[in-house]
């Protein structure tokens, strides 16, 4: 083990975070410490780090481990560029390249013709020493390996020269983790590391972190990203440090099963407390029997002493959102529109146009326009040429981070809901604000000492009370954690208007986005599908232009035509140039290939329909099996057949919707065909 957490209590004031606290952390383990909002995630991160103290037990690393912490506030950075900056996590190896550089200097003045050959040789010596330690160090190859994982989090060549004074706090977040993934210690502490990171650099960095060669313990709300990458799942609930061993999918499955069998051992006890109670009281009195009747109370409070406590149901408020009024078909379209920032042009002669019930997610690489784009659709930067129009009866609203800002710090969180709800009565603000997790003494709290997920909610909160027919969202998850994702992703669920959003959650653009529109080289390429088709789409393209020979899915583009929307992905990656004979035969077996996949597909599709039958048969009769009463006294067999009924629970979501997604795969493979 790496790290070793043993029976640790940690507390602040008469408020117990977590008590008896143990985990144990291997060498190549990759761990998810999950809990809801103030449950001691972030503090057990700093007691492992050394920051804090635990009240009791105690905390041991491996022999010379060396731990990383990224926070969630950046380090103030100035004086050095970018890539200096960066490459301050190898200040040996520089110091010794320093060196190097020195020793080159006095080898070349005393190898003249006045020099001293014994004093060359002994530079000469020592010259070759430090550059086996700088080469073993990696020396030659630290500086290219910094630039590969700056520019994997996002920053342009042109960026890594820039001063770090320059840099926003979003990207001295990136910075410092660049830092600590270039500094590679025994043990990473990350702390929501995908804040900040836009879709595409959050993908890089499951990636890079899955080939991570020591052990990761992070915080993180990003489902698809803990999917990824984790193998344990470390649960902070009700004070204690439950470990499931699995991926984040599998945690919630064993989650489940484990609260199952604590609600039905629960009732077991609370039946036989009751049973026995009701002999006690019935007979206590009675000489003959007053014997049993003291053993059974000595047994009903063993009982009450180990008695399972069930964790807290996390409450759920329902809320019917209101919607928003009915607009025309065409919401909002772009025409010729142009946009630069000095020479940087973003967009030229873009086109595109969104229609009523849209809900489009924006993708694409670190800087390629998407929120510019965003702004300009949301009526927030105007265009610098070419025209924006709304369609009838249209209101924009626009939420990004910088908005919760604004948010009147000296009001309750009842006021600031009540002041843009006029004719609601305190019962629906109340509920609206319930739905979004604010209930009892949380509506009475200043907004000034909300943290950050908390006006996150708020904010969003005002915006769902009158909502607008379209609405522009940037980033809306950040600081918020599942539970309130949740929230708001059933609150998008039930949006009858058009709307548009950045995020880095893929989890959220999987719930509610229906079209993908993909930002690249200053155009905006419309997918009309979801993102599993998108990314089907994607690598489909890539694979044909790269058999075409471009290498690229912008093969066959005109410059001339940069900056206009592609209503037809296909037709427009592939070009409109006559076809060679190459593209032919890549056309060609891209056909066949999808013939063979078809067949293969509808065989699997046949297989997979049979076993979900037998496995709804099956569930059938587990449930009428524990309809019986007499099922919970046997044991064992209880605890074999909930075991089995949440595996087979599980089993069946996972082939139901793997059979949405292989019919949905074989429709796309015969309209190729």
């Amino acid at each position: 083990m790496i790290i070793s957490v043993d029976s640790v209590t940690k507390t602040f004031g008469e408020r117990v975070l977590f008590e008896g606290a143990s985990l144990r952390v291997g060498a190549r383990d990759r761990v998810a410490l999950l809990g809801p909002n103030g449950a001691g995630k972030t503090t057990l991160l700093e007691i492992i780090s050394g920051e804090q103290t635990p009240d009791e037990g105690t905390v041991a690393l491996a022999k010379d481990a060396v731990v990383g912490y990224l926070k969630q506030e950046a380090i103030e950075m100035r004086g050095r560029s970018v890539l200096a900056e960066a490459l301050t996590t190898a200040a040996d190896v520089t110091t010794l390249e320093h060196q190097l550089r020195l020793l080159e200097h006095e080898i070349a003045e005393v190898s003249g013709s006045d020099g001293d050959p014994s004093e060359a040789d002994r530079l000469l010596a020592e010259y070759g020493r430090l550059r086996e330690r700088f080469e073993h160090a990696g020396g030659y190859g630290i500086e290219a390996e910094a630039r590969g994982v700056l520019t994997g989090l996002g920053f342009k060549e042109a960026d890594l020269e820039r001063d770090t004074e320059e840099l926003s706090g979003g990207w001295l977040m990136r910075l410092a983790l660049g830092k600590l993934l270039l500094a590679r210690p025994d043990v990473l502490l990350l702390d929501e590391p995908t804040n900040h990171l836009d879709l595409e650099t959050v993908m890089w960095l499951e990636s890079f972190l899955r080939g991570y060669e020591g052990a990761i313990v992070l915080v993180s709300h990003d489902r698809a990203f803990m999917e990824g990458l984790v193998d344990h799942v470390a649960e902070i609930d009700q004070r204690k440090v439950t470990t499931y061993t699995g991926t984040y999918e599998r945690y919630l499955a064993q989650r489940e099963l484990v609260r199952d069998q604590q609600r039905a051992t629960h009732e077991r006890q609370l039946k036989e407390i009751a049973h026995m109670q009701a002999f006690v009281n019935r007979f206590r009195y009675k000489s003959t029997k007053a014997r049993q009747a003291q053993d059974r109370i000595r047994r009903i409070e063993r009982i009450k002493a180990e008695l399972i406590e069930l964790p807290e149901e996390r409450k759920t408020v329902r809320f019917a959102f209101p919607q928003p009024p009915r607009t025309g078909e065409e919401v909002v379209h772009l025409a010729g529109v142009r946009k630069a920032y000095g020479d940087n042009v973003v967009y030229d002669s873009l086109d595109l146009t969104l229609y009523r019930g849209d809900r489009v997610a924006l993708v694409g690489p670190n800087g390629a326009g998407k929120s510019t784009l965003l702004k300009m659709l949301a009526d927030v930067l105007d265009p610098d040429e070419g025209e924006r129009r709304y369609g009838v009866h249209v209101d924009v609203a626009y939420f990004a981070q910088h908005q919760l800002e604004a948010l009147d710090g000296r009001k309750s969180v009842f006021d600031e809901l009540d002041g843009v709800a006029p004719g609601w009565t305190q019962a629906e603000v109340r509920r609206l604000l319930g739905a979004f997790l604010f209930s009892g003494d949380d509506v009475n709290k200043r907004v000034s000492v909300l943290s950050g997920g908390e006006r996150c909610r708020l904010a969003l909160a005002k915006m769902l009370v009158e909502p607008a027919p379209l609405l522009c969202l940037d980033e809306p998850t950040n600081h918020l954690d599942i539970a309130s994702s949740d929230v708001l992703e059933a609150a998008l669920a039930q949006f009858q208007g058009t709307m548009v959003l950045i995020t880095h959650d893929r989890h959220l653009i999987r719930s509610v986005a229906t079209k993908i529109v993909e930002v690249r080289d200053g155009r905006a390429t419309v997918f009309p599908g979801d993102y599993d088709y998108y990314l089907y789409k994607r690598e489909q393209l890539d694979s044909l232009a790269a058999a075409g020979g471009g290498g690229s899915a912008t093969v066959g583009r005109d410059a001339a035509t940069a900056g206009r929307t592609s209503q037809n992905p296909d037709a427009d990656a592939v070009g409109t140039a006559r076809k060679t004979k190459e593209q032919k035969r890549a056309e060609a077996e891209a056909r066949n290939r999808a013939y063979r996949a078809t067949r293969e597909n509808r065989a699997h599709l046949a297989d997979l329909e049979e076993r979900i039958a037998a496995g709804q048969k099956r569930h059938e009769e587990l449930v009428t099996l524990m309809a019986d009463p007499s099922f919970y006294d046997d044991a064992d067999g209880f605890a074999g057949a909930m075991k089995e009924y949440a595996e087979l629970r599980s089993a069946l979501a996972s082939m139901e919707r793997e059979w949405v997604e292989l019919a949905d795969r074989i429709e796309e493979l015969e309209a190729t065909e």
